[in-house]
């Protein structure tokens, strides 16, 4: 058992997962300013590139739904040393990838295990650590999980002025093999392995439904509609499935995503808050380096300058924003993050061929900082209000519908501007004009959907109730999720103490 960390400092094993998760979430997004490159060397085509993409969004939404009964089965030293030898060597066959197609595989092999990799960190912080001090450490993790994608195009765009693409995974590989060797030698394991059973089925159900989904969501906006609606209708309908299946196994105990988390109503409210949080702000980052590249004639590494503060500033706030929500609570925060969201999306609606760059800096910086104010409490009351045995369960989740809502928002705003822009061609616009105007559009629709989210933030309570209380209510007549054991409390140590 990891012994309890004193006040105000974080846990050793918290600092690695946290170094170890920033640089394989990194890769999700830094292919993105790669593409042109990638079309003139391996002389494909702009939607092949994009595969490189899409097919890392499709494996982390097919692997995600399985962390959880992994991460329950296998010890902390395991589980970190198999996701990070997955992303090395990924990484390494990247890197010296000599076509397409065994590149698009090493972006398949590289997103396997970084899917593991925030599951296990979060599962670990909400076992570790006491509630008193969540907010705080919750802070260092949103650098890791919201500023690496949007941190992604910025440093590719700097990578890529010095040469090959080939850089972009020659940069990340001796990085990550260093912090895999100081993580293995100074990672202790965090709580007890529990032996149990899977249900392939489920897992086949559950990769190619939320497999499906985020693939026919990432098709829109490329031509036809009909396809990519018929495959993310598909990717419902085995959702679907999956759900009852995993309804049937909770009768007895074996589920491979235990869906009895969406019970505790402050996890499904933090659910849809992280969702539309997600949205907006990867609608931002497909929809600005549009604008400034084609637009306004930015190379890729003035895009990334302008765009890097936005960036940056999400992640120097995020300890800060943690050790008001411990003194505060959520509400406090997540009400005027929610409220920035809206201003600064609003503010991005009034976009034109001469709108100055220090206000577009000015919008996306406060879009990001918002964005940061939000989720630090948004993930430390959504998975506070769970118990233990659940947290696993819980932090898969979070994970997978942050692929989805990623891949819907970058639907969205696509086929928002593509439509736009085709209607107001076909009235005889210019095409910058069109374009201009399906962007504004798509900006318009991002803020209404941000205005949920300052009405949802007001559903949210100030604390989650502690583990303690979680455990109680389930044992309440007529509930079937199954309360810890005297034993299972002792080993969960500070995790279960009430709060402060």
């Amino acid at each position: 058992m990891t012994p309890t960390p004193e006040r105000g400092r974080t846990p050793a094993v918290i600092r690695l997962l946290v170094l170890a998760t920033f640089v394989v979430i990194l890769n999700e997004t830094i292919m993105i300013n790669a593409i042109p490159r990638l079309m003139t060397d391996l002389r494909i085509t702009e939607q092949a590139a994009q595969w490189l993409s899409t097919a890392f969004m499709l494996t982390m939404a097919a692997v995600i739904p399985v962390t959880g009964w992994f991460l329950q089965r296998v010890s902390t030293r395991r589980a970190y040393a198999t996701a990070m030898g997955v992303f090395l060597a990924g990484t390494t066959l990247a890197t010296v990838a000599p076509v397409f197609e065994v590149l698009l595989l090493a972006r398949v092999v590289q997103a396997t295990g970084t899917a593991v990799m925030m599951p296990l960190l979060m599962t670990t912080l909400m076992t570790v650590v006491p509630e008193r001090d969540r907010g705080r450490v919750m802070g260092n993790v949103t650098m890791a999980i919201s500023v690496a994608p949007a941190m992604g195009p910025a440093v590719s765009g700097l990578i890529l002025q010095l040469g090959s693409w080939r850089l972009l995974f020659a940069a990340v590989l001796p990085i990550a093999a260093v912090i895999t060797w100081r993580g293995l030698g100074r990672l202790e394991n965090v709580g007890e392995p529990q032996l149990s059973t899977i249900d392939w089925f489920s897992v086949g159900a559950a990769a190619l439904g939320f497999g499906s989904l985020v693939y026919g969501l990432s098709r829109f906006g490329e031509g036809g509609k009909l396809l990519p609606a018929s495959i993310v209708a598909f990717g419902l309908v085995t959702i679907a499935v999956f759900a009852v299946r995993q309804l049937r196994l909770q009768l007895r105990d074996t589920p491979l995503l235990d869906l009895r988390i969406l019970r505790h109503r402050t996890y499904a409210l933090s659910l849809v808050l992280m969702s539309l949080g997600f949205m907006a702000m990867m609608g931002s980052m497909i929809l600005l380096p549009i604008y400034l590249q084609n637009l306004r004639g930015l190379s890729p590494l003035e895009t990334g300058l302008l765009v890097m503060p936005g960036g940056l500033a999400m992640g120097l706030i995020g300890p800060g924003v943690g050790r008001l929500f411990d003194r505060f609570g959520g509400r406090k925060l997540i009400i005027p993050g929610a409220v920035g969201i809206v201003l600064a999306l609003a503010g991005l609606t009034q976009i034109s061929a001469a709108m100055p760059y220090g206000q577009i800096l000015g919008l996306h910086a406060l879009l990001m900082i918002s964005l940061a104010v939000m989720f630090t409490p948004v993930f430390t009351l959504g998975l506070g209000a769970l118990p233990m045995h659940l947290y696993s369960h819980g932090s898969s989740m979070l994970a997978t519908l942050q692929q989805v809502a990623a891949a819907l928002g970058t639907a969205l705003v696509v086929t928002v501007m593509a439509g736009r822009a085709g209607s107001r061609i076909a009235d005889g616009a210019s095409e910058a004009v069109a374009q201009l105007d399906g962007m504004r559009l798509a900006f318009l629709i991002t803020a209404a959907l941000a205005v949920v989210m300052v009405g949802a933030a007001f559903l949210l309570p100030k604390h989650s109730a502690s583990a303690v209380e979680q455990e109680a209510s389930d044992a309440e007549p007529g509930s079937s999720d199954a309360p810890l054991t005297a034993d299972e409390r002792r080993t969960a140590g500070p995790a279960l103490e009430p709060v402060a």
